[in-house]
């Protein structure tokens, strides 16, 4: 049994769009950077001339495939962090180690817990502090396996504990049951946990989230001729005290996905600054004569945004509506099958037991970046009370804080981690050497 009461635990939430690092205990993380890096291949080209690779039997080909894994780990060179993102760098790609929610690249998370523990952010030496991480309520074994054995080999960590992400919600909202609708960057989750477990069975999932409102709202403001420009494409020049010139710089190796890294961070801008979810569903004609409101881009041109700041919320609600947006045309396949936000928590609620389904309707909790918009909780538990049963009570709870909503499941591990009963679940270094990485499907149910 590992009992760290002396050292504080570290607690890590690997979110699609931002990563939250910080010390258990406290009420807010002290890290947070974004969870996509910046890679640059140190060599591109004298690899793919090379015959010998591509033949010879299956023996030496997987030993090629090992020399060339080795190769790709030293040829790529990895910027983490804001600072190191924002700078724009020749032939730098940004990639996310995350594919639906799973990790999809080990490399580039490995980084991004580097610098979590570097200078930069916690400067900690991982080897003194029980480290608690948060991960997806749909995690598969091997994921977590993976993840255990980094930590204890690579890392050396004394202890560690898995937690599902709904249930950290669950606990910083102070409730052991409860539905969970945790909509972030990549994605929507719906899950329901009940007494600290999250019930498998009756999780669903949208791949709607944060970024795909950001590239909605990029596209239809493309669509009306209004370029966003980067902010590494421009210089502003003062030409009179208080008037400025802008020029336009020219860097033609920047990468595709950098630029579109840029441009979507301006993009999310805007859509937190300006957008909130209608209080009815979205109609052409009701909003068409809306009100516009003004933003200022960075390179200076303002842009008036009008029936859009409803219109891309709604997407949420009604996932069709993406396909009215020029440039959204690829959503079209997957859209029959992606259903809105009040049509996942009750499926979600009617695959679950009758006994605990008015508890469920009772405390549906919003978490996440993407539920910290503007009325969304209002509309939420409006079109519920329209679809749910008579007899059920609906309640639909969102801190009123939005740092809160934003970093609730990095709370709730803070929460956890420094009780005194929890000291005697973590899984430890000593217990890893005794039944291997597979003991951690048992220590963390």
């Amino acid at each position: 049994m590992y009992g760290g009461d002396e050292v504080s635990a570290i607690v890590i939430d690997l979110g699609s769009h931002t990563c939250k690092a910080g010390y258990a205990g406290e009420d807010a993380p002290k890290a947070v950077f974004p969870s996509v890096v910046g890679a640059i291949d140190q060599m591109d080209v004298d690899e793919s001339d090379d015959p010998e690779k591509n033949s010879g039997s299956g023996e030496s080909k997987n030993n090629s495939r090992n020399v060339e894994g080795d190769k790709a780990k030293g040829k790529r060179k990895l910027y983490v962090g804001s600072q190191s993102l924002g700078y724009r760098r020749d032939f730098m790609e940004v990639l996310s180690p995350l594919k639906d929610g799973l990790v999809a690249d080990w490399d580039i998370v490995d980084s991004i817990w580097d610098h979590a523990f570097s200078r930069e952010c916690l400067l900690i030496d991982p080897k003194e502090h029980p480290m608690l991480l948060a991960e997806p309520s749909s995690n598969a074994p091997q994921q977590r396996e993976r993840a255990a054995e980094l930590m204890f080999e690579k890392y050396k960590a004394p202890a560690l504990f898995l937690a599902k992400n709904a249930v950290l919600t669950s606990f910083a909202s102070g409730r052991a049951t409860s539905l969970v609708v945790d909509s972030g960057g990549g994605s929507t989750t719906v899950a329901p946990v009940h007494d600290g477990y999250v019930l498998q069975k009756a999780v669903a999932t949208s791949p709607i989230g944060g970024e795909f409102l950001t590239d909605c709202l990029m596209k239809s403001l493309e669509s009306k001729g209004i370029v966003m420009k980067p902010r590494y494409s421009f210089r502003r020049k003062e030409i009179r005290p208080g008037e400025f010139q802008t020029v336009d710089l020219d860097f033609p190796n920047t990468t595709e996905s950098y630029k579109l890294y840029s441009q979507r961070a301006i993009a999310s801008d805007i859509k937190e600054c300006v957008c909130r979810a209608p209080d009815t569903p979205y109609d052409e004609s009701a909003y068409s004569n809306i009100p516009t409101t003004s933003y200022e881009l960075p390179d200076g041109q303002t842009i008036e945004v009008g029936a859009d700041r409803f219109k891309i919320p709604d997407v949420l609600f009604n996932p069709s509506l993406a396909q009215s947006i020029p440039g959204m045309e690829s959503f079209a396949e997957i859209a029959p099958s992606v259903r809105g936000l009040p049509q996942m928590v009750i499926e979600s609620i009617n695959k679950c037991d009758v006994d605990i389904r008015r508890e469920l309707f009772s405390s549906i909790l919003l978490a996440g970046g993407t539920a910290s918009m503007q009325q969304l909780k209002e509309r939420l538990e409006k079109d519920l009370l329209e679809e749910s049963p008579q007899a059920a009570r609906v309640k639909v709870l969102a801190s009123g804080n939005a740092t809160e909503r934003r970093f609730s499941v990095w709370i709730g591990g803070s929460i956890l981690a420094s009780l005194g009963s929890f000291q005697q679940m973590w899984f430890s270094k000593s217990e890893y050497e005794e039944h291997g990485a597979s003991y951690i499907q048992r220590k963390c149910p």
